[in-house]
């Protein structure tokens, strides 16, 4: 399993860029990825501020900032497992805190091939110890990376027509357990077609203000 480290402080690990789960930093929060993936996609915005633990602890700019962050995170999940699976069906979103304090807001995707008996019902209503505790939907620990160098100092040689694996930072190592494909954080994967779809949402006029305020 990944280092249980990071999950003692979600937040400050995210500001500090050590928490793998984080997908994106939005305007108020983090989008980060589920810790349980049994329903693949699944995805939590964190707040930037760990002492607010409820919406109306935001002052009303910030508490629609973090409103239309959750609206982002939620379309960027919903295109991206509707790309990848034909039978999503939508995204449930929630606010509750009744066991995390801080202020934070899951995306559930839902989708057809869920048991008959829990399709139409609340996430929760699935299996504590199948869906929730066990290791089959947990994060999987992030990738080894291969070393730079041998022991000698020449970098290994690739086999002809192999491809070079495309560069992935620390932070956005983490990667799913058995529910998806082993490339989780390719162009192909829900992580990685998340991240875009948040990246295209981000406005020009609002690209140039931060350029600006630099």
């Amino acid at each position: 399993m990944i280092d249980t480290d990071w999950r003692r402080d979600r937040i400050g690990s995210a500001h500090r860029g050590e928490n793998p789960t984080v997908i994106r930093r939005l305007d108020a929060g983090f989008a980060a990825i589920g810790d349980r993936q049994f329903l693949p996609g699944y995805s939590v915005l964190l707040t930037d501020d760990p002492a607010v633990t409820r919406l109306s602890d935001l002052p009303r700019p910030r508490r629609l900032a973090y409103l239309t962050d959750t609206e982002r995170l939620a379309e960027a999940v919903e295109r991206a497992c509707a790309r990848l699976d034909p039978a999503f069906r939508r995204v449930n979103i929630e606010i509750l805190g009744n066991t995390d304090p801080y202020l934070h807001a899951h995306v559930w995707p839902r989708y057809d091939w869920e048991p008959a008996d829990l399709v139409r019902l609340p996430v929760w209503r699935y299996g504590e110890e199948e869906y929730w505790r066990g290791e089959r939907h947990a994060l999987a620990p992030p990738p080894r990376r291969a070393a730079r160098r041998h022991r000698g100092g020449a970098r290994p040689a690739r086999r002809p027509g192999s491809r070079r694996p495309g560069r992935v930072s620390t932070r956005q190592s983490a990667t799913s357990g058995s529910t998806w494909p082993a490339r989780q954080r390719g162009a192909g994967s829900w992580p990685g077609l998340v991240q875009y779809s948040l990246a295209a949402t981000i406005s020009p006029s609002r690209t140039v203000q931060r350029e600006t305020a630099r």
